[in-house]
């Protein structure tokens, strides 16, 4: 199939009168519907009605659906362009040229078989099926209900998830022996009398839902019987993994050049020169290492090291915070006083968007992330800090660049302006699309340009957000070194890379507890493209920004960095290549 992507992608101007939608958004938006149906999960996190019953179907069966429903998208795209319906705008040229990419991206990692082999300790059915209770409507009894349905289908999902991975093995594709026993692991616990799922349905939220009458006591004895149903069949999926599909699979990490260009791609939603990229991510960290040894000096004394200076911060009182509660309440606290401060100066942060809400998550990895709001808003968007057993003491000068990168300008500012643009966008652009290198990339961007406008002057904040920036180029060098298998510089080791060279390196760049870096590391080896598409992501943006700023001057005109993030937000999340084409 050929289709003609020539031609400047432009967003067209923000106006108040509301676009009127085409015969493209139509179709985008009719895709959305389908999907949905088939990708219940997918249907919770973008707010959509209908589904909150309902679990996907994870066999093989399952994802040649998906694949057929590309597939119809991408011949009624031909169809739209021969008939001359389609592009009519320029919002519709954005649409056709990142409908086309990510589309048909998705069906090449269909037919290689990924998708149907996904298996690792971070995004794969077993974190999804669990991580979808974080999201779900729990306030009425109805939406009790719904849980119940959906605990009560995760052995049929999970049963279809098994097919696929015997599926994947008799076709020589098994994630490596790595990831197989982590996620063993973690099955193992959802299975056990710690679950989640247990304490979900006797949880503080169901209490204050479900009476004493006969009708809540009907829901409550199904959310028993589902939460039983999904410990069990968590466990019988750690038998398969641990008897039947670990000795299938392979000692080594790396997925090799070819693989990893796909998983590159898909990540960015651009094709990057991936030797060229490893060159610069160990120029970056070195870079990053020379900043951050400068403000430790300023922080500890003009010999002092890193190191120095991060024990001179984590002795600082006024820098610590004792709890969860004070956690989440410094995290709201710090949210509200970025919105507050960049509304109407340097951000267009209006509505509903101007609402988050930080929670402490009910899992225990030790990540950090954001949840989008539903297209109603109806659910906030969502920081969530997922704290590690026992953890109860913490310190503000590491994560207060993670707030801006969560919160705003980051994930919370480009997702929820996106999902408000109703007047604009079609529901593909606004709650389906979702690039990592655009996204994460983005909030990699928004925590150096609060730097650049301020917020990070403290020396102990601005060191903190360095420290990110360290482990992010870190993980370019790791992942690309690793699963490309590149020459290791003689300070990591030398020869060629492997996981035990990783680990030295990681553990040499980032300031952190080591279990959280071993899931790190784990994560890194297991999902592949995915880590650098922070950095690089940001290194995009940067360059896409500096074109715009060398074009305006180039004509003589002043560049105004606020309209040019306004434009950029306005586009929704798509690939790097048609942002940078639509903003040229």
């Amino acid at each position: 199939m050929t289709h003609d992507t020539s031609g400047a992608l432009t967003p067209s101007a923000t106006t108040s009168a509301p676009r009127t939608p085409t015969a493209l958004d139509a179709a985008a938006d009719a895709y959305v519907r389908r999907f949905a149906a088939l990708e219940p999960i997918a249907a919770s996190f973008m707010g959509l009605p209908g589904h909150d019953h309902e679990l996907p179907d994870l066999s093989p069966a399952g994802h040649e659906a998906r694949a057929d429903l590309d597939r119809a998208l991408l011949r009624e795209l031909d169809e739209l362009e021969a008939a001359g319906t389609t592009p009519v705008d320029d919002v519709d040229r954005v649409t056709l040229a990142a409908m086309r990419e990510r589309v048909g991206l998705s069906l090449e990692l269909h037919d290689a078989g990924e998708p149907q082999a996904s298996l690792n300790n971070i995004e794969s059915p077993v974190q999804q099926l669990r991580d979808l209770f974080d999201v779900v409507p729990t306030g009425t009894v109805e939406a009790w209900e719904n849980i119940a349905a959906r605990l009560n289908s995760v052995p049929e999902a999970l049963a279809g998830y098994t097919v696929s991975l015997r599926w994947s093995a008799e076709r020589g594709r098994v994630a490596a022996i790595r990831q197989v026993r982590a996620a063993t692991s973690q099955a193992r616990d959802l299975a056990g009398p710690e679950s989640t799922f247990t304490a979900l349905v006797r949880g503080d939220d169901a209490a204050r839902v479900l009476d004493d009458s006969a009708a809540c006591s009907l829901v409550r004895a199904e959310l028993e019987r589902g939460a039983a149903a999904a410990c069990a069949a968590y466990g019988e999926l750690a038998d398969f993994l641990e008897h039947e599909l670990a000795p299938q699979a392979p000692q080594q990490d790396a997925v090799g050049r070819e693989r990893y260009a796909l998983f590159s791609r898909e990540f960015l939603g651009a094709e990057v020169d991936l030797d060229e990229t490893y060159e610069w991510g160990l120029a970056e960290l070195a870079r990053i290492v020379a900043e951050q040894e400068a403000v430790a000096r300023e922080i500890a004394g003009p010999d002092a090291t890193v190191a120095d200076a991060v024990a001179v911060l984590d002795a600082d009182a006024d820098r610590q915070l004792h709890g969860t509660d004070a956690l989440r309440a410094w995290m709201q606290t710090t949210a509200d006083a970025a919105i507050e401060d960049l509304a109407g100066t340097h951000f267009d942060i209006e509505g509903p968007v101007r609402t988050i809400e930080c929670r402490i998550a009910p899992t225990q990895t030790g990540g950090i992330y954001y949840t989008p709001p539903s297209d109603d808003f109806s659910r906030p968007g969502r920081m969530w800090w997922s704290v590690p057993p026992g953890v109860t003491e913490f310190t503000t000068w590491r994560e207060t660049t993670t707030v801006y990168h969560e919160g705003v300008p980051g994930h919370h500012l480009q997702c929820a302006a996106a999902v408000s643009a109703k007047d604009s966008l079609n529901s593909w652009r606004r709650l389906a699309c979702w690039v990592s290198g655009h996204g994460e990339g983005w909030a990699l961007y928004a925590e150096r340009l609060m730097a650049d406008l301020g917020h990070l002057d403290d020396p102990g904040d601005r060191l903190g957000m360095l420290d990110a920036q360290r482990l992010r180029a870190a993980r370019v060098v790791l992942d690309l070194g690793v699963h490309l298998g590149k020459p290791c510089p003689e300070e990591w080791g030398g020869g060629t890379w492997d996981a035990d060279k990783a680990w030295g390196f990681l553990t040499s760049n980032a300031d952190m507890d080591a279990e959280f870096l071993r899931f790190e590391l784990d994560r890194y080896l297991g999902w592949p493209g995915q880590a650098p598409s922070y950095k690089v992501g940001q290194r995009l943006w940067e360059q896409i920004r500096d074109d715009a700023r060398a074009t305006a001057e180039s004509r003589g005109e002043e560049f105004d960095l606020r309209a040019f993030h306004a434009r950029a937000l306005g586009l929704g999340s798509v690939g790097l290549d048609v942002l940078r084409e639509a903003l040229a």
